[in-house]
Order: structure tokens, then C-alpha cells, then sequence
């Protein structure tokens, strides 16, 4: 009933952004006389945020053309390398690249956005490395006889693409993946395959959320799992070809996003408006931007959601001990040369300071020479992957951690 009322009220909305949209045009067309002088131009203004807010929207593209370079420009070539039903690896390499370039896989989140999400990481170090991505699927499109996707599924999947890029390669998780992330380095050390990555950048992860809990924190712990199974799971209708799946759907986790920062997100469309009331398109254009990839949103499975809840907020599985893959408990002592890095904003209000950070004291056959510790100063928890002090900042210390530890 829920993922049906949400598709009939979405409808409704996409209905009224089209007609919101040819009003807007219709008042700001130069050829009428509203659009010189009265209420014309700020009805029109108004109109285009209200229709952006609600346009019917689907998976975003990466548009990674080409990058610059030392001002010269370098074509960015993309193909997908791997497809699995609920995601594909995906490869970004640009032109001129050097042949001993680093090989790196960036874990995009599977939390509720797509893999887009990550467009200026990519953007960012596909200037000095070849990059692949994890490009995880909408759940509500992979039909039911594709089967179930889980923690363990997850942590396949990152060591089946790190076995299909080759040895030597470096990874890079974003936020939630730093968990399944780690899990895999542990597994492929227990097993001594060659393929293990030579490197691990954690940047925000919720690896032991009992430090410096956050209000995504306190809501995952607030309610037993039961409650989560019984009030935020449910099943994709028709006619979306995963149809029957059970899900937490992308529209509600975008909600508690927004919830989370309601004032900030409102400011932000009334100064588009504002923008937009002058004249001042490009600003408009930037938050417009921002919120085309903010606003996308995709549904995962149920039972991946769940085991997140229940093994990474509330029972706090893998710092404890007693995270298990495949039946088997994972010894996070198994990671004795892939080096490690962590990497938190001081002003993240999703992952707090020391969540991430605990990776190193978890890894405890690991040289110290082989971990690194990095707090970014007035980061908050977008700006570790995505902005002007990740590219100048950042970026930088991951580029330099993985040269330090080429393998």
C-alpha cells in the first residue's frame, strides 16, 4: 500500500510539474507583457522551482567527457567492464594516461542514490588514475528471479570486480561501503588472494558507529529491527519489472535526508527562486544541478537494508568480532599489507569523528607504517568526496597514500 500510494501521488505531482513548467514558460515569454513587468517574472520564477522540485526523474548520467588537466583538456573514455543483475563495474579512463597509472575502484554507497552521486570523486581522480566504480542497480527494476542481494552479496560483488580489474589495484569506499569494504580485504587476506587491494581509503564510514554517535545513529538504534521489517520495508508494484521484491524504497530514505536538514534544503530552493527572480541563472543552474542528482533516488533490496540496521548500527557486528561471511566469521587481524587509510570531516553529522578512524585499531596485524589517519577541517559529511576542498584537499592525500603503497 505504501509504495502504491507513493506511485499515485508521484504521478499526480509529475502531472503538476509539466503543467507548472508551461506556465512558467508561458509567463516569462518574451512575446507576452507579463513577462516585463507585474507578478509575471516571480509567478514564472516561482513556477520553475516548483517544477524542478517535482519533475518526473530517472537514473542521472555521469557525463565525465573529458578532464582538465594543466590547462589542457583530456577526453575521458567510459564503458562498462562487468554487469551483474544488481550492479555493474564501470570504467573511466582518460586519454594520455601513463601506462603505471593506479588502478583504483571507488564503492559507491548503495543508500538510497545512485551511483552518480560520486560523479566529482570520479571526475577527480580519473585525472592521475584509472578508475572503475561500482554502479549498484535499482532494485525495484531487478526482476525477482534474479534472486536476493545482502551483506554477503555485497562483499562477492567487491571481490569478483577487484579480481576483474587485476592485482595491484587500490579501493576507495564512500560512507556505507567502508563496512562491506573492509569485510572484503579481510576475506581476500584470510585467503592470500592475489587480487586483495594494495589499498583501502575509508572516507566516512560507519565502521563502529559506537563513536561519536549521529542522529542517523540514534534513529537506527532508537527502534528493535522488527519495527524497521514492519514500518519502512515494502514491495514494488507493477509495473516496475521487480515487481513483488520487497524494498526500502529511495523515496523514503530521501525523506529522513531532508528531514535531517529541512530549513537548509527550503533556503536553498527559496535562493534559487531568488536567482532565478533576477536573472541570475547560472547561480539557479547550480542548485539546480545539485538537487537533479539529490532528488534521484533508487530502492534496495530489504533483507541488504535490514542486515546494515541490525549489523552495522545496532549490533555493531564487525568492530565486535562477529561480522560473518558466508558462515564464517571474519578475522579482521587477516589484513596484514593492504594499507589503510581513514578519512573523516570534522563537521560530518552522518558518520562522526572516530567512526572511521576504528578501522586502524581493528586491523591489528597490520604495520603501522601501513595506516594513516586524516581529518579534514570544516568538511561536513559531502564534502569529504565532493567540492573544492576534496579536489585541492583531499584528494591529494589519497593520491599520495596509494603511490606510497603501490603493489
Amino acid at each position: 500500500m505504501l509504495y502504491s500510494a507513493y506511485e499515485m501521488h508521484r504521478q499526480v505531482m509529475n502531472a503538476a510539474s509539466n503543467w507548472a513548467n508551461v506556465s512558467a514558460q508561458l509567463l516569462s515569454n518574451p512575446a507576452l507583457p507579463m513577462g516585463y513587468f507585474g507578478l509575471g517574472p516571480a509567478m514564472a520564477s516561482a513556477l520553475k522551482v516548483f517544477a524542478h522540485v517535482y519533475e518526473e526523474r530517472g537514473k542521472p548520467a555521469f557525463n565525465i567527457d573529458a578532464v582538465k588537466i594543466g590547462g589542457k583538456s583530456f577526453a575521458v573514455a567510459e564503458q562498462v567492464l562487468a554487469h551483474r543483475p544488481f550492479g555493474a563495474l564501470r570504467h573511466f579512463k582518460r586519454e594520455g594516461l601513463p601506462a603505471d597509472a593506479p588502478k583504483l575502484l571507488i564503492v559507491a554507497p548503495m543508500s538510497g542514490h545512485y551511483a552518480t552521486l560520486l560523479r566529482g570523486t570520479v571526475a577527480r581522480m580519473v585525472e592521475n588514475q584509472e578508475v572503475w566504480i561500482t554502479d549498484w542497480a535499482d532494485a525495484k527494476l531487478v526482476p525477482l528471479s534474479a534472486g536476493s542481494f545482502d551483506l554477503d552479496d555485497y562483499i562477492d560483488y567487491l571481490i569478483e570486480f577487484l579480481r576483474e580489474i587485476g592485482e595491484g589495484t587500490h579501493m576507495l569506499a564512500v560512507c556505507q561501503p567502508s563496512v562491506p569494504a573492509f569485510a572484503a580485504a579481510a576475506v581476500m587476506g584470510a585467503n592470500n588472494d592475489p587480487c586483495r587491494p594494495a589499498s583501502l581509503t575509508m572516507m566516512g564510514g560507519p565502521v563502529d558507529t559506537r563513536a561519536s554517535p549521529t542522529s542517523v545513529n540514534d534513529v537506527a538504534m532508537d527502534k528493535p529491527l522488527a519495527w524497521f521489517a514492519n514500518n519502512v520495508i515494502a514491495t514494488v508494484p507493477l509495473p516496475h519489472p521487480g515487481a513483488g521484491r520487497k524494498v526500502y524504497p529511495g523515496f523514503l530514505q530521501l525523506a529522513g535526508f531532508i528531514s535531517m536538514n529541512l530549513q537548509s534544503h527550503m533556503l536553498s530552493h527559496y535562493e534559487m527562486f531568488k536567482h532565478l527572480n533576477v536573472g541570475d541563472h547560472d547561480s539557479a543552474e547550480a542548485t539546480r544541478k545539485f538537487y537533479d542528482e539529490y532528488l534521484s533516488v533508487c530502492d534496495m533490496t530489504a533483507e541488504f537494508y535490514l542486515q546494515t540496521i541490525e549489523h552495522v548500527f545496532q549490533e555493531h557486528s564487525l568492530p565486535r568480532g562477529l561480522f560473518v561471511h558466508r558462515g564464517k566469521v571474519i578475522d579482521l587481524g587477516a589484513i596484514r599489507d593492504t594499507a589503510l587509510l581513514a578519512i573523516e570531516g570534522e563537521e560530518d553529522d552522518i558518520s562522526g569523528i572516530g567512526q572511521t578512524r576504528a578501522a586502524l585499531d581493528l586491523a591489528t596485524h597490520l604495520p603501522p607504517e601501513r595506516k594513516k589517519y586524516h581529518l579534514a577541517p570544516d568538511v561536513g559529511h559531502y564534502g569529504i568526496f565532493n567540492g573544492s576542498k576534496w579536489r585541492t584537499k583531499i584528494a591529494p592525500v589519497v593520491e599520495a597514500w596509494m603511490r606510497q603503497n603501490a603493489r
